[in-house]
C-alpha cells in the first residue's frame, strides 16, 4: 500500500509540474496577443504590407500575427534572450505566409551587429518601420538615478551592479535614443506599459525600470518639438503644443501609451 501511495503522489507532483510549464509557454503568448489590441490602430494607420519591420525586443508572437494580417515583406525581429519556439515560428511561418520572419540575439545599442544584420536582410536601406513594444524603457544609457526616486542605493558603493529591483536605473535619454531610432527606420512605432509602483521582471541591471510620469512628460515634450507625432493611446491626436497638455493629464489615468513618429 505504502509503494501505490507514493506512486500516486509522485504521479500528482508530476502532473502540477507540467500544468505549471503549460501556464508558462501559455503566458507567452497570450501576453502578446493582448497587447497587439492597445496597438492595432496604429497598424491600420501606418499600413505595413510590402514593407519591412524592425521589432526591437521581439517577443516572437507579434511578428506572426502582423505577418499574417498586414503582409509587411521582411520582419526582422532582435532580442537579448529569445523564447525557445523563435526558431519555430520563423521556420513554420514559411507554410502560413510569404512574409520572411527571422530573429536575431543583438542589442539595439550594438551598432556593429545591428548593422550586419540589417545589411544582410534589407542592404543598407532603412526600415520602413522601428517597432519597439515594451523595451523603450530598457534602452536606458544615462548614470543611474535610483536615489532620486527615493531609493537607498549609492551607485558609489556598488562596484559591480546587481540583476534586482534593488539595484541601479539609469536615467533614460530620450533625444539621443529617438535619435538612434532615426538611423535604423523611417519611422517607429512605440508601445509601453508603465507602472513604476509595479516590478519590472526584465530589468538587467540599470537597464529598466518602468517610466515615471515625469519621465513621460519630459519624453513627450521632447517628441512634440522635434517629431511629428501621432498618438493613439491614451487620446487619439496629432501631438501639437495644445493636445500635450491633454495627453499628459489623461496620462495620469491610464498604463499604457502608443504613438508613431517620424521626422519633419
Amino acid at each position: 500500500m505504502a509503494s501505490k501511495k507514493g506512486e500516486k503522489e509522485e504521479r500528482e507532483e508530476c502532473e502540477e509540474e507540467a500544468e505549471e510549464e503549460d501556464w508558462e509557454d501559455w503566458v507567452w503568448w497570450t501576453n502578446p496577443l493582448e497587447e497587439l489590441s492597445d496597438m492595432v490602430d496604429a497598424f491600420e494607420k501606418q499600413g505595413l504590407k510590402g514593407k519591412t519591420v524592425l521589432d526591437v525586443g521581439t517577443d516572437c508572437v507579434k511578428p506572426l500575427y502582423l505577418a499574417l494580417k498586414y503582409e509587411p515583406q521582411k520582419i526582422i525581429g532582435i532580442t537579448l534572450d529569445k523564447p525557445p519556439f523563435a526558431g519555430n515560428i520563423a521556420e513554420d511561418s514559411r507554410l502560413l505566409t510569404e512574409t520572411e520572419i527571422h530573429f536575431y540575439t543583438c542589442d539595439f545599442l550594438d551598432d556593429i551587429k545591428l548593422a550586419k544584420i540589417r545589411n544582410k536582410v534589407i542592404g543598407e536601406d532603412k526600415f520602413d518601420i522601428i517597432l519597439i513594444s515594451k523595451t523603450l524603457h530598457h534602452l536606458r544609457t544615462g548614470k543611474c538615478i535610483a536615489g532620486k526616486r527615493g531609493s537607498k542605493h549609492e551607485p558609489s558603493k556598488h562596484k559591480q551592479h546587481r540583476e534586482d529591483e534593488k539595484c541601479c536605473i539609469y536615467e533614460f535619454k530620450e533625444a539621443e535614443i529617438f535619435e538612434r531610432f532615426f538611423k535604423y527606420g523611417e519611422k517607429v512605432i512605440v508601445y509601453e506599459y508603465f507602472d513604476p509602483n509595479e516590478k519590472d521582471n526584465d530589468k538587467v541591471r540599470g537597464k529598466g525600470g518602468y517610466f515615471t510620469m515625469k519621465e513621460w512628460r519630459r519624453i513627450l515634450e521632447h517628441l512634440s518639438k522635434n517629431y511629428k507625432v501621432e498618438l493613439f493611446k491614451p487620446i487619439g491626436c496629432h501631438l501639437t503644443k495644445k493636445e500635450l497638455e491633454r495627453a499628459k493629464e489623461k496620462l495620469r489615468q491610464v498604463d499604457c501609451i502608443c504613438f508613431c513618429i517620424e521626422e519633419k
